[in-house]
């Protein structure tokens, strides 16, 4: 025996095979654990920067969108105000169009209106001196002077006849419509019931009863207001009122209406004395 047996040794006890491949398998464990957790940080990490580096990408594309919807949005804003605004000018424009064709029709009313009393004044003259004229003309060819009375009637004649013929020139230039008594057309028959209707005197309506309504007078014996037919009497077909001067007026036909035309325009074939 070895003086040094009894001594213990300073060498530590060596460790069994399993008890080191155990520690491996461990600590290889933990390293395999941390290293999983390490990757999937890594990745979990990495996500974030990726998003980061898009943003400006996509906030620069959301920013030029919304300055071209924006751009869109001001020319529509524009284009409907441009729009309205020619409207309300266009509406104003009609408005004023229709006031001023309102007044120019007006005036042109007003206008016709006077000078149809003009010449209405004018026809009265020019009859009242025809009349005049015709009954001078008769008292110098008989050659006599009538009474005080008889003056009278004839002054009252006169002065109808002459309205008659007043009213009869008047109406020269309205249209013919058959069947019509005025005051804005009238028929042949029509007229002269309305021109006698201002003295006061009802005629009959029809050209064959007025044919034969006073005392039948020769053509060449002719007074104003006296009234001219055609055809015979009783079944004349037209009449018209002598106005004086050779002149008659007559509602002759739709294409002519009222005219003032002279005998020989249209011959007629009797005639007929109511005043």
């Amino acid at each position: 025996m070895s003086h040094t047996a009894h001594i213990r040794s300073h060498r530590k006890p060596r460790r069994s095979a399993s008890k080191i491949a155990m520690r491996a398998g461990v600590a290889g464990g933990v390293l395999s654990t941390l290293a999983v957790a390490g990757a999937s940080g890594s990745a979990n990490a990495a996500e974030p920067v990726t998003q980061t580096l898009e943003l400006p990408t996509l906030t620069a594309d959301l920013s030029a969108q919304v300055a071209q919807s924006a751009d869109v949005t001001q020319q529509a804003a524009s284009s409907y105000e441009l729009r309205a605004e020619r409207d309300a000018a266009a509406a104003k424009a009609a408005k004023q169009a229709k006031a001023d064709l309102a007044e120019a029709k007006k005036k042109a009313a007003e206008a016709k209106k006077k000078a149809e009393e003009a010449e209405r004044k004018e026809a009265a003259e020019r009859a009242a001196r025809s009349a005049e004229r015709t009954t001078l003309s008769a008292s110098a060819d008989t050659g006599t002077s009538s009474s005080s009375d008889s003056g009278t009637s004839t002054s009252t004649a006169t002065d109808s006849a002459a309205a008659v013929v007043a009213f009869a020139q008047a109406q020269v230039g309205k249209a013919y419509v058959s069947g019509a008594t005025g005051p804005s057309a009238y028929d042949c028959s029509g007229l002269v019931q309305a021109a006698f209707k201002q003295v006061g005197i009802s005629l009959p309506r029809v050209s064959q009863d007025q044919s034969t309504a006073g005392t039948q007078v020769g053509l060449d014996s002719l007074q104003p207001g006296d009234i001219l037919y055609w055809g015979g009497a009783g079944s004349a077909y037209h009449v018209g009122i002598y106005v004086g001067d050779g002149m008659f007026v007559g509602a002759q036909n739709s294409s002519t209406g009222v005219v003032q035309k002279t005998l020989d325009y249209d011959p007629p074939s009797g005639a007929v004395r109511v005043l």
